[in-house]
């Protein structure tokens, strides 16, 4: 037996920005994905994901009643399949930045949850924030703290447009131009990043008011912009802004890039090649990258392995 698939995603834009009311903007990545599964598989993987679902389980036993009303599951199923040997099947990367715990929670509640909200609904602005909400509380099992956007994305499949914290909505992107030169792409760091230590870094950076100000008026601007020129398809526009949002990551947010990166991560800049971004909390996984024309960039990172994600 197998549970129905639940894909990647990726933040194109607002991380960081987002805990402080920036635009952002997630896409299904369907790349990578995950299911639940149910066979006699014995491997350490396997093993490993049944023992993590068993204190899961429990988890969320306590969640449905300190969180009256928000979200109730049938547990008893829950524990008799943990008990039978269930287990999440994932290739997405764990420590990433592209949504492994997201999915998996979308898996759980998809199955688990008794009253649940169906994509086949029609998607308020309330039940996405509802949905976000359970979500939230769902993945702070695995994150300490968090917003829900991940699981969200995944249980959707569909692109999220983040207008600020209590403004959700599902939206459309520009279709891709197979053809074109331009592309976002992966950039595989070789290492797993901590979303906890790295977001902890964030907030008592958010303590000096010189950051604070960085935050408002450099690093949420620039999100924004980007945001609304994706959307837009104004290719030039917002190429114009990454370049910015790429220089004001790498002046403010050092410690999330991995160091082997600092290097490429200018060259971009001061060549225009290609411009490097957070993917999620960074600290390590992926490193987001932008280029007008994929041929350059692939010679300027060369023995870098680009997985692209999205044409121009």
């Amino acid at each position: 037996m197998k549970g129905p698939l639940f894909y990647s995603k990726i933040l194109l834009f607002g991380e960081y920005g987002i805990i402080k009311d920036s635009k952002g903007l997630s896409i299904p990545y369907n790349f990578f994905k995950g299911a639940l599964k149910w066979d006699n598989d014995n491997s350490e993987m396997a093993q490993k994901s049944n023992k993590s679902l068993k204190a899961y389980a429990q988890y969320l036993k306590v969640l449905e009643m300190k969180e009256e009303g928000l979200v109730s599951f049938d547990i008893e199923a829950l524990e008799k399949d943990v008990a039978d040997g269930m287990y999440f099947d994932s290739s997405i990367p764990q420590g990433y930045g592209i949504g492994s715990s997201g999915a998996l929670v979308a898996a759980i509640y998809d199955r688990y949850a008794t009253d649940k909200i169906t994509v086949l609904e029609n998607l308020t602005r309330e039940k996405l924030l509802q949905l976000k909400k359970i979500f939230g509380k769902m993945e702070s099992f695995f994150h300490g703290k968090s917003s829900g956007l991940d699981p969200l994305n995944s249980y959707l499949s569909l692109p999220i447009l983040i207008n600020s914290k209590d403004n959700i909505e599902s939206t459309s992107i520009p279709s891709q131009n197979m053809e074109g030169k331009g592309a976002v792409f992966l950039l595989d760091s070789g290492m797993t990043g901590e979303t906890a230590p790295m977001v902890q870094l964030f907030m008592e950076n958010m303590k000096q008011e010189g950051f604070r100000n960085m935050i408002k008026n450099q690093f949420i601007k620039h999100t924004d912009a980007c945001v609304e020129d994706f959307l837009n398809g104004n290719v030039k526009s917002l190429f114009g802004n990454l370049k910015q949002l790429s220089h004001v990551v790498f002046d403010n947010f050092k410690p999330m890039i991995p160091a082997k990166f600092h290097q490429l991560w200018q060259k971009g800049i001061e060549t225009n090649d290609y411009y490097l971004k957070l993917c999620g909390s960074g600290g390590g996984g992926y490193i987001l990258g932008f280029t007008q024309d994929l041929e350059r960039a692939k010679k300027a990172l060369e023995g870098h392995n680009l997985e692209v994600v999205y044409n121009f």
